[in-house]
């Protein structure tokens, strides 16, 4: 299929108000702005000196992020000290780190402005971590807060031979993708460099930073005693019709995993946003329909909900999504409790909707999840599963979105000269 081989965009019922949460949450940045500086010094000391004497297991490679949000009453202070986190193990380690990372809803909808405020990129597969270098050491810790490798890096203060004349605040953060197979971590974003926080700067700075700066430091070469690993920067493209289809055909030095793209404007946003998301299908991913334990494709979708202390089945967003509930003698008689993570399947009633809101789940309980998993699935994600198997958004549909813009502002600007 060549770029200009799209078919007019046709409308698609409505299954999200994901639209309206981008707009709200590009309000809510610009009148909400916190200390992002003194967030990215307690992350960097946290990230170095929160040492795991049994770093837990990664029992399989991470396919897909998962927006990740708990309650008011089970949350941990964001901006703790050196000293608390040093203290947290387990379950709230990974807690606290779930959240330092921006992570991406799942595509259900396309965006207004696609080709005009969208960036896109291929992304590798491989496992979501954060990269801090400080002190003279380079740690790479995954979601669930291990320890993924410890090493010397090119990277600002990554080793003991490098920058030993500069600052002890000269720290850096990177949100990154490391890849096996090259043994190379990818970076995606740039989240502090030298000790300057980027929080609050747009994607669109954050990237020219990341290009020009990441390259200067020596840590996109070849490894080396005092360089453990090499580190290289993602292609980012405009979402045009050309950059959207040269992240999705084009050749890649890694195992593609699906499209990211991030709003231009949008600030590093801890948590879930509707401003960065993540799309795939089978001609750029391995993991589009989940599977079993087995590695099977069910043949009806599951479901991963959080029972509430009303009996309520939530996802794990914030505000939280109800599926359904469970009558309390049903509760009692499975052992069931407030928290748990319980898993079912859609059955043949599936997901009904009204004005882009869920209104009823046909759902089987099938049993509890494993006690290794901490959260329950996103909607966005339920969504992305259920539109896989109903009614998929393909890249015929991107690209004729960017071609109906296009169009349109075409018309705008033609009438406006008309008249």
């Amino acid at each position: 299929m060549a770029p200009h081989e799209v078919r007019r965009p046709f409308k698609r019922p409505a299954i999200s108000d994901q639209q309206k949460r981008r707009e709200l949450s590009l309000l809510r940045q610009a009148q909400n702005r916190r200390d992002a500086q003194h967030h990215a010094r307690c992350l960097a000391s946290t990230v170095v000196s929160l040492q795991a004497p049994n770093p837990e297991p990664i029992s399989e490679p991470e396919i897909a992020d998962e927006p990740i949000v708990e309650s008011e009453s089970q949350s941990i202070p964001r901006d703790i000290d050196v000293r608390q986190a040093s203290k947290l193990k387990g379950y709230e380690a990974r807690r606290w780190f779930a959240r330092q990372l921006m992570l991406p809803e799942w595509m259900i909808d396309v965006p207004d402005r696609l080709s005009h405020d969208w960036y896109v990129l291929a992304r590798p597969t491989g496992k979501r971590c954060f990269v801090v270098s400080s002190d003279g050491t380079t740690v790479s810790r995954l979601r669930n807060g291990s320890v993924l490798h410890h090493f010397p890096s090119a990277l600002p203060n990554g080793a003991r031979t490098r920058d030993i004349s500069g600052s002890a605040q000269s720290y850096c953060i990177l949100d990154c993708i490391f890849h096996e197979l090259d043994q190379t971590y990818y970076v995606i974003d740039m989240v502090c460099w030298r000790g300057y926080s980027l929080y609050d700067c747009t994607a669109e700075f954050r990237f020219f930073w990341l290009n020009s700066k990441l390259a200067e430091t020596g840590a996109c070469d070849p490894p080396s005693p005092y360089h453990r690993y090499r580190f290289s920067v993602v292609p980012m493209y405009n979402c045009d019709q050309n950059g959207l289809y040269t992240a999705y055909t084009g050749a890649a030095p890694y195992v593609k995993d699906g499209l990211l793209f991030y709003n231009r404007h949008a600030h590093y946003q801890t948590g879930n946003t509707p401003l960065t998301l993540v799309w795939k299908d089978e001609n750029c991913s391995q993991y589009v329909i989940d599977t079993d334990s087995k590695g099977q494709v069910p043949s009806q979708q599951q479901v991963v909900l959080e029972l509430q202390d009303d009996g309520n089945l939530t996802t794990s967003d914030d505000p939280p999504v109800v599926f359904g509930s469970l009558d309390g003698d049903f509760i009692q008689k499975s052992g069931l409790c407030s928290g748990n993570l319980l898993r079912f399947a859609v059955s043949d009633g599936g997901l009904s909707f009204v004005d882009g809101k869920l209104e009823r789940a046909d759902l089987h309980y099938l049993g509890k999840v494993n006690r290794a998993r901490a959260f329950a699935d996103s909607y966005s994600k339920v969504m992305f599963q259920y539109s896989v198997r109903h009614s998929p958004l393909s890249i015929d549909d991107l690209l004729a979105s960017i071609t109906s813009t296009n169009d349109q502002e075409k018309e705008a600007c033609d009438v406006e000269m008309a008249g």
